[in-house]
Formats: structure tokens, sequence, C-alpha cells
């Protein structure tokens, strides 16, 4: 069955950046164009970015563009997100997305 498991959540402060990781299972990751998305507490899932499946065409949410990079490892089946001069307001469960799946998320809290 297809799996994703996201990880390298965690507190930090404003300015500060993180490295989200998601490991996929169960399907054709390398086939597959793969999205994060995030969902902040009380508001609804808000889609962040995407990349196809060969990993050079990315699309980002405005208010992330130039701080966050999407990117893959196809031969480990691995989706990234880095997240630089990360914002109050990036505070969020973030997860990778394929199709209509979800992982469980990661909680990002950034918060001085």
């Amino acid at each position: 069955q297809v799996q994703l498991v996201e990880s390298g959540g965690g507190l930090v402060q404003p300015g500060g950046s993180l490295r989200l990781s998601c490991v996929a299972s169960g399907f054709t990751f390398s086939s597959a164009a793969m999205s994060w998305v995030r969902q902040a507490p009380g508001k609804g899932v808000e889609w962040i970015s995407s990349i196809n499946n060969f990993g050079d065409t990315t699309s980002y949410l405005t208010s992330v563009k130039g701080r966050f990079t999407i990117s893959r490892d196809n031969s480990e089946n691995r989706l990234y997100l880095q997240m630089n001069s990360l914002k109050p307001e990036d505070t969020a469960v973030y997860y990778c997305s394929w199709a209509n799946f979800r992982g469980q998320g990661t909680q990002v809290t950034v918060s001085s």
C-alpha cells in the first residue's frame, strides 16, 4: 500500500532553516509528481510546492517562493523541502502528498 513518511520538523526561531524529508513506498515514485502541503492550526490544507517526476520542473506558493526549495531523489524514493528564512506564519503540520495520499505529517513551529 501507499506509504508516505515525513520527518525533519521541529521548533526553530524566526529566520532559521529546516529540511523536511519524505520517504515514499507502494507506488512508482520515479513516475510520480509530488507535492508538499501544510495545515496551520484552525486552517485548511494549503498547497506549498510541487515537483514533476524528473525533478526539473517546480512550482511554489507565492508566500514561500525564494525561501523554500523542493527537490527529490528518485534513487532513494525521497522528497525534500528545504525551508529557509522561516517565519511564524510558516508554523503548521507539513505533509508530502501524492494523488489523494498524504503522510502523517511533521510539525514545524517557528517561534522565538
